[in-house]
């Protein structure tokens, strides 16, 4: 396990190199430390979550979520559907402009959703694969048809198949859009170094301009938490994201830092390569029993204790316990070391060996040493693979690994932390798990807007998916956020997003 000094010599040394060649403090300029960089700033390719962080300032959607999950308006005002629901008509606000002085208006959104069904870099397809056509009724308004009912379009709408980026700009770069993404959020694009920044300014023509007081935000990724909290605490940052929990304490006792948490509809999980290439050629990708026995032989609750200081809340499915959608058939399972040695036995082996990757991140290299130790217990023999966030995913993508952890920020509508991932069509599928069965409820699921309905279909889906074991939740995170005290109007929501409206810092 990483030992603490280590840690801290580290996060001197950084600091000193950040001492030397950071810039200075400029008025109204919030500077966030985030967990890694973000992959491709671009709405239609982006899968990242920390990518999402960087788009809450910069790229506004149609729809919006509270601290409540309701969803809420933003680039639209409102929205309604058929009688059959089978359409959804959707009124824009007026005066609303794009970064490059492009109006927003129905066409611009047609355009858009067009892309993210089309465009061969598009990863959102299966998000709006429903789309029929849609339909520009006048320059505020615009009707979406579907082929099908689709309950998840307005949860759709309120990530990144919701964001806009202005027709103009796409028509001029194409693919490169994320070069300089025109989109309509209250700050808009200035620079990226890569490994080391993302700078925005504020945007004048922003249509909610007097809830913005922050002149430019700096987005600065330090993988390790320790770094990013020792440069909150010199001063060199203003605010961390996901804070490690073992540092709360420090940041409670320091009078110049604040300590902000929120519930969180995010999970950690275990992905699994089932069918993805010669990678998934091993007894943990071609035999549930063996998976089985590796999650009987895990102690989730030690894992919270250890890793989340107990701020965690174990779980085994994509919906946290106390969800209307979580299915309490399927209790946490305990940890059972014999019953997962008799699974190994019953499938033919004494001991399984595979690679888990993990992230260059310290909770998640603890994580796995805690996961390593306890199936070596059970025969399991695991080598760590440790990989910077963005080639880690690029590797799952490729099929090159046997297992992988990501963490998933979670989606406000249960098909947004299903389907990413097991549906056939998931952009996330990364170890191809394919169940017709399971493909078939998530489309009824998708087709009615009951709530109890729904509940007893992803209750179905949950049997197949605990069943099969194509991924494993480990738990439910807890947003930890570390401020200085200069820092007010921060509100955190359940998708741990940053909102810059309202932030202000004082000097």
């Amino acid at each position: 396990m990483t030992k603490l000094p280590h840690r801290m010599l580290w996060a001197a040394a950084a600091l000193s190199a950040t001492l030397l060649a950071g810039p200075a403090h400029a008025a109204g300029n919030l500077r966030i430390g985030i967990a890694e960089d973000p992959d491709i700033l671009d709405p239609a390719r982006s899968g990242s979550y920390v990518g999402r962080i960087i788009f809450a300032a910069l790229c506004d959607k149609l729809v919006d979520i509270d601290a409540k999950l309701n969803f809420v308006p933003q680039l639209a005002t409102k929205w309604e559907w058929s009688a059959d629901n089978m359409a959804l008509t959707v009124t824009l606000r007026p005066g609303v402009k794009f970064h490059d002085g492009e109006a927003v208006d129905a066409e611009a959104v047609k355009i858009n959703l067009a892309r993210y069904q089309t465009a061969p870099e598009s990863v959102r397809k299966g998000e709006v694969k429903p789309i029929a056509a849609v339909e520009v009724i006048d320059p505020l308004t615009v009707r979406i048809r579907l082929s099908q009912p689709y309950a998840p379009l307005v949860a759709v709408l309120a990530d990144r198949a919701g964001m806009l980026i202005s027709p103009k700009a796409l028509a001029r770069l194409g693919a490169d859009v994320a070069n300089n993404p025109a989109c309509a959020g209250p700050f808009k694009f200035t620079e990226r170094v890569a490994q080391d920044h993302i700078t925005l300014d504020r945007f004048p023509g922003y249509w909610d301009a007097g809830k913005v007081s922050l002149d430019r935000i700096t987005y600065r990724p330090y993988a390790d938490s320790t770094v990013r909290l020792v440069n909150l605490q010199s001063g060199q940052l203003d605010m961390i994201e996901r804070m490690a929990p073992s540092d709360a304490a420090r940041v409670k006792a320091d009078p110049k830092l604040r300590l902000l948490t929120s519930p969180a509809i995010a999970y950690q999980g275990l992905y699994i390569n089932l069918a993805h290439g010669p990678a998934a050629d091993n007894p943990l990708g071609k035999d549930a029993r063996v998976r089985e026995a590796f999650e009987k032989s895990l102690d989730r609750t030690i894992i919270n204790q250890v890793v989340g200081e107990g701020m965690y809340v174990p779980s085994n499915q994509t919906e946290s316990p106390g969800s209307p959608y979580w299915n309490p058939a399927h209790p946490v399972p305990p940890r059972d070391v014999a019953g997962a040695k008799a699974l190994l036995k019953a499938a033919g082996y004494d001991k399984v060996s595979f690679t888990l990757t993990i992230y260059n991140a310290p909770i998640a290299q603890q994580t796995a040493e805690l996961i390593q130790s306890m199936a070596a217990e059970a025969g399991f023999d695991i080598k760590l693979k440790m990989m910077e966030a963005n080639a880690a995913t690029q590797s799952a993508v490729d099929g090159e690994h046997q297992m992988v952890t990501g963490i998933w920020s979670g989606r406000a509508d249960p098909d947004g932390n299903i389907s990413i991932w097991l549906a056939k069509e998931g952009f996330l599928n990364w170890g191809r798990y394919d169940s017709p069965e399971l493909n078939t409820l998530l489309v009824q699921a998708r087709g009615i807007t009951d709530v109890a309905a729904r509940k007893a279909l992803y209750a179905k889906v949950s049997d197949i998916y605990l069943r099969d074991r194509p991924m494993i939740v480990m738990y439910h995170q807890t947003w930890l956020f570390g401020t200085s005290d200069r820092v007010t109007g921060f509100a955190p929501v359940p998708d741990g997003l940053v909102r810059p409206q309202g932030m202000q810092i004082r000097n």
